[in-house]
């Protein structure tokens, strides 16, 4: 357990330096925006074709598919639950929408994959994998439609839901690469060495610049600015109480491999979804109330994650 501490305040360490390089405007808040994309066009695709392609043959990925259900299932549980928390807590009507999809899903990947790898190692990556591609599909579906449906503030310039475009975030280029990995694998083919090559050292790039890219989000997004009220509580209540909660209870009824279990309480209990304040302002609902939502997640996950460790570790 301590290894596992020392490895997440080495990713913590990270996200300092990105915030640290901010305030001393090294880094901009355009900076954040080339990282993330450097991360989920380059590095992040290719992280999960090597993965996939090393770790995995054919029989072992197929039996991990059973193992979907529990995301889904404790997801859509979720998102219930806060339909009701919002009627009996009286959430702001104009951020309802926000709110349930904030709860529902997490930031999988720029935290959640590099929190994995350091409590568990590469082991867990195809489980990581699993609740990324329901988290993923959820949000540029469910998620999208919620926070369009918010009451927005101007309400001619609001924008219309489009399928394709939810579509293509689904389908985005980590998820590709791990669907050509998953082909890749099936075919027993072997990855040529300029490739893995190529690829190794942008995928060391994965944990780095997500990281940086959370601590200048958090910086840009101005920690004196967090204003807390109960609606954010709220959503730190359904992030790092509920959600975990429902996934454990679901796993006590589907019996998965432990590691997998763990690794999906993990991802559920993570921070808010990094996109949520770009999405707020794009529909033109409560920006400051996603932005205020991600930041105090981020901040007081570095409080919570040693306590969810002593329980996972506990299973």
């Amino acid at each position: 357990m301590l290894q596992a501490y020392l490895n997440i305040f080495v990713i913590f360490l990270l996200m300092f330096v990105g915030y640290w390089l901010s305030y001393k405007q090294w880094f901009t808040n355009r900076t954040a925006d080339v990282f993330s994309k450097i991360v989920l066009n380059l590095s992040l695709p290719f992280s999960m074709f090597l993965n996939i392609t090393a770790n995995f043959s054919r029989d072992e990925f197929l039996s991990l598919f059973s193992g979907m259900i529990i995301p889904l299932l404790s997801m859509l549980v979720t998102l219930g639950v806060s339909f009701i928390y919002r009627k009996l807590f009286r959430i702001t009507t104009t951020r309802q929408g926000i709110f349930s999809t904030m709860v529902t899903c997490s930031n999988t990947i720029f935290i959640g994959l590099p929190i994995n790898l350091a409590i568990f190692g590469e082991p867990s990556i195809p489980y990581v994998l699993l609740y990324y591609i329901i988290n993923t599909t959820i949000f540029w579906t469910i998620g999208i439609y919620l926070i369009a449906t918010d009451r927005p503030q101007i309400k001619e310039t609001r924008v219309t839901f489009h399928p394709l475009v939810a579509l293509k975030k689904i389908f985005s280029p980590a998820l590709l690469g791990f669907i050509i990995g998953l082909i890749w694998m099936i075919l027993a083919l072997r990855v040529p060495i300029l490739v893995k090559g190529f690829g190794t050292y942008l995928a060391d790039l994965t944990t780095p610049l997500s990281m940086f890219a959370i601590g200048i989000m958090v910086y840009f997004n101005g920690v004196k600015n967090l204003k807390m009220n109960k609606d954010i509580a709220g959503v730190l209540i359904g992030r790092f109480l509920l959600s975990p909660l429902i996934v454990w209870l679901i796993g006590q009824w589907i019996q998965v491999p432990t590691l997998m279990l763990q690794v999906f309480i993990i991802q559920s209990a993570m921070p808010v979804q990094n996109s949520v304040p770009i999405l707020a302002r794009t529909y033109h609902a409560d920006e400051e109330f996603a932005a205020s939502s991600m930041g105090y997640s981020v901040l007081i996950y570095m409080l919570y994650i040693p306590i969810l460790l002593k329980i996972i570790y506990a299973m």
